[in-house]
This record gives C-alpha cells, sequence and structure tokens, in this order.
C-alpha cells in the first residue's frame, strides 16, 4: 500500500478516536456516550465503501494507538501478514509446479495443470485456481528465465509480394425471415496495406475463402507468397493445389502465434472500430457487402496509413510495373480435382450422377476436373491430356444408337504402358511374302 495512502487512513482514524484519547478509567459514562456518538455517525472514510465506523472497532483503534506510546503510525492500516505467500497450495506443490514449467517452456497454466494431473504430481485436494498459479509463477520469476522468442517487425519490399489472409467473425445478417451469422474473409497486401478483396460469407468453409481468393487474383494480379492461418480451410489439399498451380508460395503461421499475421489482423481490428459501428441494425449480406466494399475503396485504401505514412492505394500503385497479372483461365484453376474409373459400358459416377465417358477411356483411371457451383460441365482427363467433358448418362437414347466395332476401337494404354511394335506387318488376308521369305 502506498505511503500517502497509509497517513490519509491513518489520519481519518486519529480523528475519530481523538474524543477518546486522554479519558479516565472514572469517566466510563462520558466514554460510552462518545462511543454511540462515534458509532451511530456517517463518515466519509477514505478508500472505502462503507459510511460507519463499529464501536469495537474504534476501540480497537484506540488501544493500539495507548498500547504504541501514542503514535499516529500505529493507525496506519496493517499489510496482510500472508502477502506474497501462496495460502491455496503446500510449498511441495508450489515447488513441482515451478519444475513443471521449466520443464514445459512456454506451456499455457491450462495446459501445464492438465500434464500434471496425468502425472499424478497434484494432491487429491488441489484447488488452487488458475490466477494462483499465475501469481506463483510471477513471483517466482519463472516467467523471466524462459527464452524470449526473436520476434521481428518485417514488411514486403514490393507489392504482391507477400499477402496476408485472415477470417473473421461478422454481424448478423438477415436471409429471409431468419437472422445468420456473417464471416468475412479477407486479404491484405503487406507492403502497402492494400485489401486485395475483402468479402463477408455466410459460412466458414472452403468454398467461402477459395471464391474470396479468386476475386483477389482478379482484381490485384499474382502475389508470390501467401501467409495464412491453420485453420481446416487453409490446409485443405485444393487450396495447396490452387496455390502451387498458380506459383503462389502458401505459408502457414506457427499454431498459438497469431503475431505472425500481424497486419491482417490489424486491419480487422479496423474493421470492428470503424466500419461496424456504422451499420443498421438490420442489413443483408448483400447490403453488408456493398456498404463494406464501398468503405475500403472511398475510406480506407484513400487514408494515410500509420505505419507506412502512405496512402494504401497509392503506394501499392507505385510499382504497378512489378504486379503479375492473373491468367485468363483464372476460373478453371479453382476447379475441384477427382479421381474415377471408366466402367465397361463406359459409364463414370460423380456426385450421385452418372455420365459417358469417351469409349477409349474404357477401364481406366481418369481425372475428372469441375466447379461445385457448375457441376455439370465435367472434364475428363487421363495421362494429362483433355479427352473433352463428359455426356450425362441417358439410358433411352442408348438404347437406339448403334455400337462401335471392337477393332474400330482405339484403346490407350494404361499409365506407365507403351504398345510393343509389330515385327512384321500382317493383313486381314494373311502374312506378306518377299522374295521368297517370310516377313
Amino acid at each position: 500500500m502506498e505511503e500517502l495512502k497509509k497517513q490519509k487512513i491513518g489520519l481519518f482514524r486519529f480523528r475519530v478516536i481523538a474524543p477518546l484519547i486522554g479519558l479516565g478509567k472514572t469517566e466510563w459514562g462520558k466514554k460510552e456516550r462518545i462511543l454511540q456518538e462515534l458509532s451511530s455517525k456517517q463518515w466519509e472514510i477514505p478508500y472505502s465503501g462503507r459510511s460507519y465506523v463499529g464501536r469495537s472497532t474504534v476501540l480497537e483503534w484506540l488501544q493500539a494507538y495507548q498500547d504504541s506510546g501514542e503514535k499516529l503510525e500505529s493507525l496506519y492500516p496493517k499489510g496482510r501478514l500472508d502477502r506474497g505467500r501462496c495460502r491455496s497450495m503446500d510449498k511441495e506443490t508450489q515447488q513441482m509446479l515451478i519444475n513443471l514449467k521449466k520443464e514445459l517452456g512456454a506451456a499455457t497454466v491450462p495446459t501445464l495443470l492438465r500434464v500434471a494431473r496425468d502425472r499424478g504430481l497434484l494432491p487429491a485436494d488441489f484447488k488452487a485456481s488458475r490466477q494462483s498459479v499465475y501469481r506463483l509463477f510471477k513471483r517466482s520469476g519463472i516467467e523471466e528465465e524462459l527464452p524470449r522468442k526473436d520476434r521481428r517487425r518485417f514488411e514486403a519490399e514490393i507489392p504482391n509480394d507477400l499477402w496476408q489472409s485472415d477470417c473473421m467473425h461478422g454481424p448478423k445478417v438477415t436471409e429471409g425471415n431468419k437472422l445468420r451469422k456473417s464471416f468475412l474473409f479477407a486479404f491484405i497486401d503487406d507492403h502497402s496495406r492494400l485489401i486485395p478483396h475483402a468479402q463477408f460469407y455466410l459460412r466458414e468453409n472452403l468454398e467461402s475463402f477459395l471464391d474470396c481468393f479468386r476475386r483477389a487474383l482478379e482484381k490485384r494480379g499474382l502475389p508470390r507468397k501467401l501467409y495464412v492461418d491453420n485453420g481446416p480451410s487453409y490446409r485443405a489439399h485444393q487450396m495447396a493445389h490452387v496455390a502451387a498451380s498458380l506459383g503462389i508460395a502458401l505459408i502457414h503461421c506457427t499454431p498459438y502465434e497469431a503475431e505472425g499475421k500481424g497486419k491482417i489482423e490489424r486491419w480487422i481490428r479496423t474493421v470492428r472500430m470503424r466500419f461496424l459501428p456504422t451499420l443498421p441494425e438490420k442489413i443483408t449480406i448483400q447490403g453488408l457487402n456493398e456498404r463494406l466494399c464501398q468503405w475500403i475503396d472511398k475510406d480506407y485504401h484513400l487514408r494515410v496509413h500509420g505505419s507506412t505514412k502512405q496512402k494504401p492505394l497509392d503506394r501499392y500503385l507505385g510499382h504497378i510495373e512489378l504486379i503479375r497479372p492473373a491468367p485468363k483461365n483464372l476460373f478453371d484453376y479453382f476447379r475441384v480435382k477427382s479421381t474415377r474409373k471408366v466402367y465397361k459400358d463406359r459409364s463414370v459416377s460423380l456426385l450421385g450422377k452418372v455420365y459417358e465417358a469417351p469409349v477409349a477411356l474404357i477401364d481406366r483411371r481418369v481425372t475428372l476436373l469441375y466447379h461445385m457451383k457448375d457441376p455439370g460441365r465435367i472434364e475428363i482427363l487421363y495421362n494429362g491430356n483433355s479427352y473433352g467433358f463428359l455426356v450425362p448418362l441417358n439410358p433411352h437414347v442408348n438404347i437406339r444408337l448403334k455400337r462401335m466395332r471392337s477393332r474400330d476401337i482405339n484403346v490407350l494404354p494404361r499409365a506407365g504402358e507403351t504398345r510393343q511394335k509389330e515385327s512384321c506387318n500382317e493383313s486381314e488376308s494373311g502374312p506378306e511374302y518377299k522374295s521368297g521369305k517370310l516377313f
């Protein structure tokens, strides 16, 4: 407790007991009347929400003052005798937790307590709170002994050298007669702090993330590196395949360390502070995205950034010649890839429907490429070569079609196989003779 605070409390207590100081034992009646007046009087007690002082409390202060030889310091509040000690844990348990903290390093207190229970190190009656364990580590100085991670501020040298991405739980939007939660997916350019694209969706899944990513690429070109979290959408095989196909290095941040994505985290904080408070109580997902796009283009991109001291759009356009444009067939890079076998009746099953494949691919394992939003347009590939698009199976039409003869079917070799070249030519009439020798 601070010295000034102790002095103010001591002076207040002295004012309370002052009328009682110097009264003799024969003045018992007068002393009792004064005690009644003091205990019934309303006081302004410093650093306290109470306004009355009890009779026994007044006598306790008076006794302490008289026993000390009438020293004002005897009226100062006393600190707790067990200050700096842990009352909820014995010394053996405290030392065990300190040793376990040294062993596990940066493990959180819940994790540390779980490990201690699994190892049978905690007593059966252990009831100390997490806050008590935190204070134990702070008093012991164990946190200062742990090695610190070497974190350094960084910034990409040019636009589109590095993008960061993250997802934020957004406000509820009206969908029909219901309220649904929204999710904001966003990308930020590390160099300029420009937002290639940001959009609210009704689902926090891979499809929403890929749609936002594709729109960002269409608007701002291809980044060289993409820094993302460790969520399921960012770890999906399709996401890794899309990034690799476009020549984008996909980088995942270290688990439980969001500091690496500080720029996108800070922008999301800006969205919460400057954009969300301007929204009406009821809004649709379409209206929400229209307002977001307008706020980004007309406010955020044209406002001087606190770190770069430049407008994000101006800093991005300052090196526009270095931007890699997205390919014209960008939409095809985001197709889902599936492997299927063509059956003997030329049929292929996908998404609960049956399609017809070219007869040359019978009994072959082929690759199918399609969009989830357009599952009817499915391209079929074998050995990296395209064989067009699948046709939905119609058994009523097939019954009227004439089949190809087997000898007219050009059967393709399996993957890894090559045809053996014939050592002689044969015709339907038999082998040819030349100069009396059989060839």
